[in-house]
């Protein structure tokens, strides 16, 4: 039953992310470098990284990113994706691992909001062959930093809440 349980719980929250990322294409967000985004459903993420372990948390985003792609994506969307997503993950588990109590969930999550960016610039550098575009990584940093504080406070909430319900506990064991 455990497996079972872990596996929906885990289906839940890619469709979360999915139902997030729809939402955040319907929101014209007014920044001034393109294809800046809120990164809604990273939130999904950083609840995962929080609540299961890091196999789970990178199958779940795996999930989300082909899944998003296919919904409503492009190839190049998804390698943007991809690259952000893996930068994002590897910064916020070792951020997560190195500062320990002291860094917040609020921490972790902006700083894979800034490595989230410089892995997208980094696959925008070798798609256009020109490191010229790593030009917009200081408006993105702050953009970054914004949203990263905004996720990590949602994703605060959610779990401090979610470690309230006795079924999800059970799922953790």
């Amino acid at each position: 039953m455990k497996k079972t349980s872990k596996m929906i719980f885990m289906a839940l929250l890619v469709a979360q992310a999915l139902v997030l990322h729809i939402i955040e294409g319907m929101i014209p967000v007014p920044f001034i470098t393109p294809g800046a985004k809120l990164g809604l459903a990273n939130i999904i993420t950083v609840i995962c990284l929080y609540t299961l372990n890091y196999k789970e948390t990178i199958l779940v985003m795996i999930l989300r990113i082909l899944m998003s792609s296919m919904f409503g994506g492009s190839v190049s969307a998804l390698l943007y994706s991809i690259g952000g997503s893996f930068f994002s993950f590897i910064a916020m588990v070792l951020i997560k691992k190195l500062g320990g109590d002291k860094v917040s969930i609020i921490g972790v999550s902006s700083g894979g909001a800034v490595f989230h960016n410089v892995g997208q610039l980094l696959v925008a550098a070798a798609i256009v062959k020109n490191i010229g575009v790593t030009l917009y990584l200081p408006i993105l940093t702050i953009a970054g930093i914004g949203t990263g504080i905004f996720v990590g406070l949602t994703s605060n909430y959610v779990t401090n809440h979610m470690s309230k319900i006795p079924f999800l506990n059970k799922i953790r064991q």
